[in-house]
């Protein structure tokens, strides 16, 4: 009999796990010995912070990355296919969204393996239903290009989908957050709503919708935190 493949969430930042990863959840987690992982460290590291006789010299990790194969994961689906069930962990929150996780789910599908999503926090959608934004009708973009005129240009393009309703949702690497920001106020009309969603579900949490003109008077430093941006025009 195959595997299962659970979708692991795990904490965004050094959260309290309790908080926001129910304790069945945590119980599925620390049950499982094989995982397919965007970081080891950060996945080992979380596995001792729900069960602190977590067995980690039993565990086997798989790095996953955005240019993973599934030829690269033979052994893993290997195992799996012999009745071993196994994780999918993201480095924070949700697995499958703006990281790796579906290279894995993709090549699952395909083996007619069983795929469970867990219950756990998702960074996109806690920023949604906490900006006040379109939540019947948007879109996650992921992260945008990394020079200033790719990232004007794409940010450009989402406000103006915006325009017809639909909330644009889109993140930025930590060290660039305040590269983002600048380009955001720097491009769009003083009328658009932008929601900053820093450091969700942390001590520092820290969630505003504003239109652009008074993000230009009350603009807050965002380098080495947790963010997720929204627009609608």
């Amino acid at each position: 009999m195959k595997g299962n493949i659970y979708m692991v969430p795990v904490t965004l930042g050094n959260s309290d796990h309790s908080l926001t990863v129910p304790a069945i959840v945590s119980g599925i987690t620390s049950s499982l010995r094989l995982f397919a992982v965007e970081d080891v460290r950060s996945a080992r590291r979380y596995l001792r912070s729900i069960d602190v006789n977590f067995p980690i010299d039993d565990a086997i990790f798989f790095p996953i990355g955005k240019h993973s194969e599934p030829a690269d994961l033979i052994d893993f689906f290997s195992r799996v296919s012999d009745g071993t069930d196994a994780g999918v962990m993201s480095e924070a929150g949700m697995p499958g969204l703006a990281d790796p996780g579906n290279i894995v789910v993709a090549e699952a599908h395909r083996r007619g393996f069983r795929v469970i999503p867990l219950t756990g926090a998702s960074s996109i959608m806690l920023a949604l239903v906490a900006s006040g934004l379109n939540g019947q009708s948007f879109a996650f973009n992921g992260y945008l290009p990394v020079d200033t005129p790719g990232r004007q240009k794409a940010i450009r393009e989402l406000e103006k989908r915006s325009a017809a309703g639909q909330t644009q949702i889109f993140m930025e690497t930590p060290f660039r957050n305040d590269k983002m920001l600048n380009d955001i106020l720097a491009v769009c009309k003083p009328s658009t709503r932008l929601c900053i969603a820093a450091d969700i579900t942390l001590e520092t949490e820290d969630i505003r919708t504003m239109p652009v003109s008074l993000w230009l008077s009350d603009r807050p430093r965002l380098d080495k935190r947790l963010v997720v941006f929204l627009l609608l025009a």
